[in-house]
């Protein structure tokens, strides 16, 4: 069955083969465009058969097929999504909302102009540069860090104050600074440089360390202060304020792509376009006038945004009339798997139960009881809830349609092979319980197999409705000029 996750894989690989098919198909869309089918009476150019055909017979996909034979799917493709506009799918508010949100990735960024993220990057860079400047500016310290930690008793925090008094006062006589911090700092990082901290604004550090160092003068030494960390001696190196534009412009570039400013920015510019064209004009109105624009001059762009609003359609449709369908009919999937029994044969036997390790001798004939007579799909449950309720675990167990080779105590225990079978720690004891099957007794035993079967011929039943149902015509001789004109 198709899950959620692979629509959207398939969606990104329609993007992907937008932008590959660019190359190949911009020749052919400025040449003539016959007719090369008509599908419930909507004709079909070559182009975006061709679009179609080239994507789905790429270098490197397994099971390429021939022009002639591809017609039959792209025919079984176009009445699906047929099905699906006949079922008003394309008229519901969630189905609008998801092909948008598809088709906005190619259209939004033709809203965005290198100078509108320059203009962005100026606007983040002024507000910066004003709030900096305006609480001090910045600051380049250096430290020497005696660290004091949370709990220390009074003697660690004498002991702390006596080491950072003998540094200051050692500074005091003449040593030099950097030489201390890298030798004697606990502050490793910063020690590596002799103690130099990068530039810093306020906020960026321990506000009782930015009270003495933002009062402090360029070239000052302090007295040891006391912070949350423990004892500093600070040195200015430098103050300022906040850095040039060039000097940053690339940081805040980066800033904009990281965060996902770009949208912002786009969203923002969506907005003033909309209130700038007046008469209730709104941002989604914009992209689709510019997506029907761009279509227009862009066939390849016009057919993958096709691509997104079929795709989503046929996955709709398909899901209510094949997939979904499939897995709610619980009676119709048991009944294909007893007209198909025989398909379902396995070459060898295979064992339906539990391999199991426990504590207490006892409890291997309990586990044996406590499931004796219960649908295998209730083992589990039944298995938890007895033994392994409360906080002490009884038991540990493997549940499965084991074959020889998956499990190396029942291989050992019921298909009696000399294997080894590793210690289970803590639960010395094994055992197993279920029984030897020739064949899948019933459908949950080859439930994946079953369902994935049953999927293809209810896929097989609609098709052959789709078929009978509506009208479709292939121009021969227009199918003969594909890739070749």
């Amino acid at each position: 069955m198709m899950k959620i996750s692979q629509k959207h894989k398939w969606l990104r690989k329609a993007a992907l083969s937008f932008i590959i098919y660019h190359l190949s198909f911009s020749g052919a869309a400025a040449q003539s465009d016959p007719i090369i089918m008509t599908v419930n009476g909507h004709n079909v150019t070559r182009s975006e058969f061709e679009y179609s055909y080239n994507k789905n017979n790429a270098e490197g996909v397994i099971d390429k097929k021939t022009v002639e034979e591809y017609v039959e799917l792209f025919v079984n493709y176009k009445m699906k999504v047929e099905a699906a506009k006949d079922a008003h799918l394309d008229t519901l508010k969630s189905f609008n909302d998801e092909f948008r949100s598809y088709r906005d990735q190619q259209i939004r960024p033709s809203f965005i102009t290198d100078d509108d993220v320059e203009a962005e990057a100026q606007r983040i860079y002024n507000e910066t540069k004003q709030r900096i400047d305006s609480t001090g500016g910045m600051i380049k310290p250096a430290h020497i860090l005696i660290l004091l930690r949370q709990g220390d008793d009074q003697a660690k925090q004498e002991a702390a104050k006596q080491r950072i008094d003998s540094i200051y006062q050692a500074l005091k006589a003449g040593a030099d600074f950097a030489q201390l911090a890298t030798t004697l700092s606990d502050d490793k990082a910063s020690a590596r440089t002799g103690g130099e901290l990068p530039w810093l604004a306020k906020g960026q550090t321990l506000p009782s360390f930015e009270k003495v160092a933002f009062a402090m003068q360029k070239g000052e030494m302090s007295e040891p202060v006391k912070t949350e960390a423990g004892w500093h001696i600070i040195v200015m190196k430098d103050k300022g304020d906040f850095f040039p534009y060039d000097s940053v412009r690339t940081d805040i570039h980066r800033f904009i792509e990281q965060r996902g400013l770009r949208e912002k920015i786009i969203d923002d510019k969506l907005a003033a376009l909309a209130k700038e064209a007046g008469e209730g004009t709104t941002a989604q109105q914009l992209l689709d006038r510019k997506s029907d624009e761009m279509a227009a001059k862009d066939p390849e762009l016009k057919y993958l945004i096709q691509e997104y609003h079929d795709g989503l359609l046929l996955y709709e449709i398909s899901n209510q009339l094949v997939w979904q369908k499939a897995e709610k009919d619980e009676q119709g999937l048991q009944a294909f798997f007893k007209r198909n029994k025989k398909k379902y044969a396995w070459e060898e036997p295979r064992f339906k139960g539990i391999a199991y390790h426990v504590k207490d001798q006892a409890d291997v004939e309990a586990v044996k009881k406590a499931v004796k007579g219960l649908p295998f799909d209730k083992w589990n449950e039944k298995l938890r809830s007895t033994f392994n309720a409360d906080s002490v675990l009884r038991i540990r167990v493997e549940k499965g349609i084991f074959r020889m080779g998956d499990n190396a105590l029942v291989d050992r225990e019921v298909f009696k092979k000399d294997t080894t079978v590793t210690p289970t720690k803590d639960y010395p004891i094994d055992a197993t319980y279920g029984k030897l099957l020739k064949a899948p007794q019933e459908c949950n035993d080859v439930r994946g197999q079953v369902l994935a079967d049953y999927q293809e011929e209810l896929e097989r039943q609609w098709v052959a409705e789709l078929r009978k149902r509506y009208t479709y015509s292939v121009d021969p001789e227009v199918l003969k000029t594909v890739n070749n004109h």
